[in-house]
């Protein structure tokens, strides 16, 4: 059964820092291509970053590029959002995902206020 499981949300000022977790299991996960999505209050689910399966393409939202790190651990079969300069506007739920499965797993929430 294919799962992920989001970890390392919390509450942070503008301007700080937090690094989400993606625990998974289910796939072959050396060959996935991942994702990280988040949805904010009252808005669609918006695309955040991509990371290919040889962890050498990433892809970023514009709206985090330069300020969000994607990685992966093929080994511990995690993936990692390292994000930095954090706005308000980067409050919401943040899901992992890998290409080609419908799962989804709770999230994790992010909350940017003073």
């Amino acid at each position: 059964q294919v799962q992920f499981v989001e970890s390392g949300g919390g509450l942070v000022q503008p301007g700080g820092s937090l690094t989400l977790s993606c625990t998974t299991r289910g796939f072959i996960f050396g060959g996935a291509a991942l994702k990280w999505y988040r949805q904010a209050p009252g808005k669609e689910r918006e695309f955040v970053a991509r990371m290919d399966s040889t962890g050498r393409r990433k892809d970023y939202a514009d709206s985090v590029k330069g300020r969000f790190i994607m990685t992966r651990d093929n080994g511990k079969k995690m993936m990692f959002l390292q994000m930095n300069d954090l706005k308000p506007e980067d409050t919401g739920v943040y899901y992992c995902k890998a290409d080609g499965y419908t799962t989804w797993g709770q999230g994790t929430q992010v909350t940017v206020d003073s």
